[in-house]
C-alpha cells in the first residue's frame, strides 16, 4: 500500500516538523513512522535532538534495530514497553514535543482506549502535539483489518470523545496528501494538542 512513502509525504508536509524536535514512536513495530519523520525531517535539512520509540513485541524491537544498523542511525534510542504501562519507560523518556503513534492503539481493548491515550498525552510538554495514525471505521477496513487482524475500528466522533475524555485540548483530523492520498481509505490521522 506505499504506506511509509504516505507517512513521509505526511511528515515533508506537516507543520509539526522542526529543528530540535523531541520525539517518541509509540508502538514503533519496524520503524515504519520513525524512519518516515527522520527522512522528512532531513529532506527539510532539520534533525531531531531526540528520537526515542518503543514496542510491547521484541521482535519488532529486533527488526527496527537491524534496519537502523543496515541505515547506520545511531540517534534512535529503543525500549520495550506496553502503552498501558508506560512506567516501564526509562524515567527520562517524558516532556515530548511530538508524539505519534501508527496502527497500534487498534490493538488496545476498548475500555482501556482511553487509558492509553491519557498515558501518552502525559508524556507530552505542555503544549507538545500527538499525531495517531489510525484505521478508519468503514465496512472494507472492518473486513480487512477488523476481522483479519481483531483490531479495534473507531468513528471520527468515537476518536474526538476519546481524546477529549484523555484530557487533550483541540483536536484535529488532518489529510493525506496528494502522495499519500491512497491511505484516506485506510486511515485517519488524528492531531491532538496537549
Amino acid at each position: 500500500m506505499r504506506y511509509q512513502q504516505g507517512l513521509r509525504a505526511f511528515f515533508r508536509s506537516s507543520a509539526l516538523l522542526d529543528a530540535n524536535l523531541r520525539v517518541l514512536d509509540a508502538g514503533c513495530g519496524t520503524g515504519v513512522v520513525t524512519l518516515a519523520l527522520r527522512d522528512a525531517l532531513a529532506a527539510r535539512g532539520l534533525a531531531a535532538t531526540t528520537l526515542h520509540a518503543f514496542d510491547l513485541t521484541p521482535a519488532m524491537l529486533d527488526h527496527f534495530r537491524s534496519t537502523l544498523q543496515a541505515r547506520g542511525v545511531a540517534e534512535v534510542e529503543l525500549a520495550e514497553a506496553n502503552v498501558l504501562h508506560l512506567d516501564a519507560l526509562p524515567a527520562s523518556w517524558t516532556a515530548y514535543d511530538l508524539i505519534v503513534s501508527a496502527s497500534m492503539l487498534e490493538y488496545v481493548p476498548r475500555d482501556r482506549f482511553v487509558d492509553a491515550i491519557r498515558g501518552l498525552r502525559e508524556r507530552l510538554r505542555e503544549g507538545g502535539t500527538f499525531v495517531l495514525f489510525m484505521t478508519r471505521r468503514n465496512p472494507l477496513m472492518r473486513l480487512l483489518i477488523g476481522r483479519w487482524w481483531q483490531s479495534n475500528l473507531y468513528t471520527a466522533p468515537e476518536l474526538v470523545d476519546t481524546f477529549q475524555r484523555a484530557g487533550f485540548s483541540r483536536v484535529a483530523f488532518r489529510s493525506f496528501p496528494l502522495a499519500g492520498r491512497h491511505l484516506s481509505l485506510w486511515g485517519y490521522i488524528v492531531e491532538a494538542a496537549r
